[in-house]
């Protein structure tokens, strides 16, 4: 197998999260119109409704009501090597370049996606951020083969690929399956704590946790690829130690990846 990747060769595969928080003014006018609520209240009496009516006691609001406040990437060759790892819209972090950077690199690249439950969460949020804030899509909306073909191989959604399309409910998802690899998979920081962290200005804090699950999304998606045949058991162990090696020499402009490192079990 070749030496890692150097420079920017065209990526075959984007590995993708993002992190999102409630549109409280969008709330406070499609479901308590005249009534003057400010977003924050709006946001909490919301939740509150929902989960007084959830068996769960979730308070997750409907994907129409969700912004992107964080979108990392990692690009990965048709190697299956990783090449880099950004957020978009570093430092800013602003809901709209978000989806458009998003989109833009999706245009540009045409490369086939993978998420974990990106088709049931990630890509709906994107497609009516770009509904919202009129960015062009033609590639994804338009081409049969492309992206939105929940068929087809351009987008790899890993909860889709373990459950069989939902056969089953995979009951600790993500986390589940990075510590099932010996991965770090969550570690200080929850999803569910994602709207309190940006009521605190702690935007960087929530980019770098999106961060740390792309990256368990892409150890999972190696291991996904032995189960298909595309890699062999010991070519993914070396793309895993060749991506260590990486993050390790990256140390110096992302400093956050030394939580990453410390809770990867040796």
């Amino acid at each position: 197998m070749p030496a890692m990747a150097t420079g920017n060769p065209r990526p075959a595969y984007l590995v993708f999260d993002i992190e999102t928080i409630p549109d409280g003014d969008l709330i406070a006018r499609t479901r308590y119109p005249g009534e003057r609520l400010d977003p924050a209240e709006a946001i909490r009496r919301a939740r509150e409704e929902i989960r007084a009516a959830s068996p769960t006691g979730s308070d997750f609001l409907p994907i129409p009501f969700h912004v992107p406040v964080a979108l990392c990437v990692a690009r990965v060759g048709s190697d299956f090597r990783l090449q880099d790892i950004r957020c978009v819209d570093a430092p800013h972090f602003r809901p709209i370049e978000i989806a458009r950077g998003f989109w833009r690199g999706l245009e540009l690249y045409r490369a086939k996606l993978v998420s974990f439950n990106g088709r049931g969460f990630d890509v709906p949020v994107l497609e009516l951020a770009a509904f919202r804030w009129s960015i062009p899509v033609p590639h994804h909306f338009i081409d049969r083969s492309n992206t939105r073909y929940r068929y087809g191989d351009s987008h790899v959604d890993l909860l889709d690929f373990f459950t069989n399309f939902g056969a089953y409910r995979l009951s600790g998802g993500l986390n589940l399956l990075a510590k099932m690899l010996n991965k770090p998979g969550k570690m200080s920081v929850h999803g569910s704590e994602v709207y309190d962290l940006y009521q605190e200005g702690k935007l960087q804090l929530i980019n770098d946790y999106c961060m740390f699950d792309v990256l368990d999304t892409y150890f999972i998606f190696l291991r996904s690829r032995v189960l298909t045949g595309d890699l062999t058991p010991e070519e993914e162990q070396t793309l895993v130690a060749e991506a260590r090696d990486w993050l390790v020499s990256r140390l110096g402009e992302m400093g956050h990846l030394r939580q990453y490192l410390d809770h990867w079990p040796s």
